[in-house]
């Protein structure tokens, strides 16, 4: 019996082709995929899912935030998309943006952590971690950012005095077209550089130069489809080429510039001088040292470091390039700031945070620029931290949230030209007039905490560079507002004329 046995399967085993067991496995995996990924009872609709990629192929990776919005049309305003392994919802319209990120907070509170951020960080630092973790980093870094002048004359003395650098940096262009984006990154950075590094970098400081562009490169690369699939498929992922190792290998030279200045701070640290924050940090480590539960550890300080140097840089240094974009293609809006500044401030007087309430026309462009560049088009996603029921839907723990700021900043009931670039969306009788429909910084817990520098930089940046210059489009080249998208919009690499005023 046995022998007869045997042999049927031998002839069972001869029967089946290599063919027929790869078709087989690849059935069973679709199969289990389909068991594994089935959508909960009552949850948001959505297109349906590639097996594996989930929706990644349906947005596409040039222009995701206006693919997404035709979905948005078709399934409402809880919409259920999937990316890789990780169910995500995503939120349109200010009433419903409002009720998780504010009214629900507790449930909306936590980050989600793809595989190429857990590769990158590994749950460390301020944007990316969560719990008790993050409580201590965000609290202990917002201490911080007041103390080294945040809200404080000498922290605006510092934005003026860069400012100056920055605008003769550029008028040794001559009015000559010119690439601004380092000269900006550049500036912009030395903000936080010297609250983080207790320092500012020259432009012509080849190595601080090289560290904005692995910086942006690594910005740009990260939307790049071989990012994705390692989102998708990182043991596999892993072991090819590609660009995500290019925004590995960028990472850890990052890491590794931040970890010289943090040794040489403790060469040099002395307990009773606290210089800057990583000073602060070293002192709230020792003083926490033997505490096993402490988050304040080497690999939090350099990554919390790299959060506020990346979050200090990038976003306000993008948009400063959107407004000399936007202007340069309005030259009738930068008139009209041209005249509002020399009534308010001349050519003499350096701009001030406190002659902003005087300067509601400039003021106003500013936040334009912010909702028409919409930088970061679907905001810091965010993840369920219990099941929960949203305009009476169900989400699961651990699905990702993305809120549409691009429908929000675009939505037609809310602002009268929604498509063109128009400063009067913020104006009322000549005032300024806020917005509750304008998010650029976020709301709640997770708003961005470094929203105040970033409004006091935007304002005095703008102004000064305003004050002394026009913005003009190079003789035979055509300005465009096409963008490049990464982890924030910005616009594709282009020339500018800055011509000194009179």
């Amino acid at each position: 019996l046995l022998a007869a046995m045997g042999s049927l399967a031998a002839a069972l085993w001869a029967m089946l082709h290599p063919q027929t067991l790869l078709l087989g496995a690849v059935a069973f995996l679709l199969f289990a995929d389909f068991l594994k990924r089935r959508r909960p009872k009552n949850y948001p609709p959505g297109p349906w899912r590639l097996p594996f990629a989930g929706s990644f192929f349906h947005l596409g990776f040039e222009q995701s935030h206006l693919t997404l919005q035709r979905f948005v049309k078709k399934y409402g305003n809880l919409l259920s998309l999937e990316f890789g392994d990780i169910p995500t919802v995503v939120i349109t319209g200010l009433p419903l943006i409002k009720e998780a990120l504010i009214h629900m907070d507790q449930h909306f509170v936590n980050r989600p952590v793809s595989p190429i951020r857990e590769r990158i960080i590994k749950g460390n630092g301020l944007i990316m971690s969560n719990g008790q973790a993050w409580k201590e980093q965000r609290r202990f870094a917002l201490t911080a950012l007041r103390n080294f002048g945040l809200g404080k004359k000498s922290l605006e003395e510092r934005i003026q005095e860069e400012a100056r650098h920055l605008v003769e940096a550029i008028k040794e262009e001559n009015g000559q077209p010119f690439d601004p984006h380092f000269k900006i990154n550049n500036a912009v950075s030395n903000i936080i550089c010297s609250i983080t590094f207790g320092k500012r970098f020259e432009y012509q400081d080849d190595q601080f130069q090289e560290l904005l562009r692995l910086l942006d490169e690594a910005t740009y690369i990260e939307a790049s489809m071989a990012c994705q699939l390692y989102s998708i498929f990182p043991r596999i992922m892993k072991f090819i080429p590609g660009s995500h190792q290019t925004v590995f290998r960028n990472w850890e030279k990052l890491k590794l510039f931040v970890s010289h200045i943090i040794e040489k701070h403790k060469r040099h640290w002395n307990p009773d001088e606290t210089r800057d924050f990583i000073d602060a940090y070293l002192k709230e480590m020792a003083k926490n040292a033997g505490n096993a539960t402490s988050s304040f550890h080497e690999e939090n300080l350099i990554w919390s470091t790299l959060d506020l140097f990346f979050a200090g840089t990038e976003t306000t240094s993008t948009t400063l390039r959107w407004a000399l974009l936007y202007l340069a293609l309005y030259p009738e809006i930068q008139e009209k700031v041209h005249a509002e500044i020399d009534r308010v401030i001349g050519q003499g007087q350096q701009p001030s945070l406190a002659a902003r309430e005087s300067m509601p026309y400039t003021n106003a462009v500013i936040h334009e620029v912010q909702r028409m560049g919409n930088i970061i088009p679907v905001n810091v996603p965010r993840e369920v931290t219990v099941d929960t029921t949203l305009a009476g839907y169900h989400l699961p723990k651990g699905t990702m949230i993305l809120t549409n700021l691009t429908a929000l900043h675009r939505d037609p009931t809310e602002w009268a030209t929604p498509d063109t670039f128009n400063p009067e969306h913020f104006l009322e009788n000549g005032q300024f007039k806020k917005r509750e429909a304008f998010l650029p910084f976020s709301i709640g817990k997770r708003a961005c905490l470094g929203e105040q520098l970033a409004r006091s930089e935007l304002f005095i940046f703008f102004t000064s560079l305003m004050q002394k210059f026009t913005f003009k489009p190079p003789n035979n080249e055509k300005l465009s507002l096409k963008f490049r998208m990464g982890i924030t919009i910005s616009p594709v690499k282009h020339r500018l004329c800055a011509v000194p005023r009179a």
